[in-house]
């Protein structure tokens, strides 16, 4: 998995040019990766729902950036910058989507509920506040086998915040002082929900108080600011403090998946700074600090192009599930529970 120290305090600007370049190519990678799967959603090539991170890159790719080997990271539907940051194989995402039995859910679903909990990268629950309580029995398990240095992230989106499973997470979690990040992407909608019918206070981030916990709200489009923000709550995490929230203001520049045209979100908010496209303002800033020039972008762009053709054409080869064969048992049978065989 990669793993990085963001301590701002003591690393010089060269090394936080090195991170942000590496952000980026994450980010770029999540994105040529997602418009992959609209292409081939729309071409038929897949079926079930295909959900991208247009717009939510910056702040996924540092989450994931900031958990080391070791930690636990629960992802959402648009966490796929986020999942390769933290050492997810573009291979797990493909062999999903396409339903290959050679991927980690063993053509058992369709599109991103798809982990490798060994690794610390668990799969998504639908009910999508579920996964904070998640987080906090694996830290807690940890905690009782000795394990101190481990922490945990765990995205959820404003939509989530409505639901009584989060609630109970976040008291718990403070209760029990756990080293748990909560990020949450208020990307304004909950599906077509808009704010104002989901939640009455100012700032998701007030709620912080109520259950003793530190919050911090944020720009999510801004790469660095997100980079810099995690990594400081991370430190937090892992030095005792308890749970870290975080609230960060964003636009998804797509629909809730690719069979949502998205009609209904507010042109003045497409308008606004909220609808700034995350990867062409971390490519404007690479450039404008002589970071990365046009021909080092058209370059990396390439090579992701390259990787994600390369792992298509591959997944594409690869034989389906026979259905005279498969015993569509659970997956927690032996022959099919992780660790029983390579992935790839």
């Amino acid at each position: 998995m990669f793993q990085t120290v963001l301590n701002h305090g003591a690393v010089g600007e060269s090394t936080f040019r090195e991170t942000y370049q590496k952000a980026y190519r994450y980010m770029l990678l999540s994105r040529v990766l997602d418009e992959k799967f609209a292409s081939l959603y729309r071409a038929g090539k897949i079926h079930g729902g295909v959900f991208l991170g247009r717009g939510q890159e910056a702040l996924s790719v540092s989450i994931g950036m900031v958990l080391r080997r070791g930690d636990v990271f629960a992802p959402l539907i648009r966490d796929g910058a986020g999942r390769l940051a933290f050492g997810e194989p573009i291979l797990d995402a493909v062999r999903t989507y396409l339903g290959s039995p050679l991927g980690p859910m063993r053509a058992r679903d369709g599109n991103v509920h798809r982990g490798r909990p060994k690794e610390g990268l668990l799969p998504m629950i639908s009910h999508l506040g579920a996964m904070i309580s998640v987080v906090n029995g694996v830290l807690l398990a940890r905690r009782f086998s000795g394990d101190t240095e481990a922490i945990g992230a765990a995205s959820i989106g404003d939509g989530a915040t409505s639901t009584g499973a989060v609630h109970e997470a976040l008291n718990q979690a403070a209760v029990e002082k756990l080293p748990v990040i909560v990020v949450v992407a208020n990307n304004q909608y909950a599906y077509s929900t808009p704010n104002e019918r989901q939640f009455a206070c100012h700032n998701l981030a007030d709620r912080a108080a109520g259950y003793g916990i530190d919050s911090l709200t944020i720009d999510g489009t801004d790469l660095e600011l997100c980079l810099k923000t995690l990594a400081r709550v991370a430190d937090a995490a892992r030095a005792g403090r308890g749970p870290q929230l975080v609230v960060a203001n964003l636009l998804r520049l797509c629909g809730h998946g690719e069979h949502d045209d998205a009609n209904y979100v507010l042109a003045k908010l497409k308008a606004s700074p909220l609808g700034r496209d995350c990867l062409k303002a971390a490519e404007e800033e690479l450039q404008c600090r002589n970071w990365a020039d046009a021909n080092m972008i058209a370059a990396w762009r390439a090579e992701a192009v390259q990787k994600v053709e390369e792992a298509i054409a591959m997944v594409q080869r690869e034989p389906g599930p026979d259905p005279f064969k498969e015993t569509w048992c659970a997956m927690s049978s032996k022959h099919l529970s992780e660790g029983m065989g390579e992935l790839g």
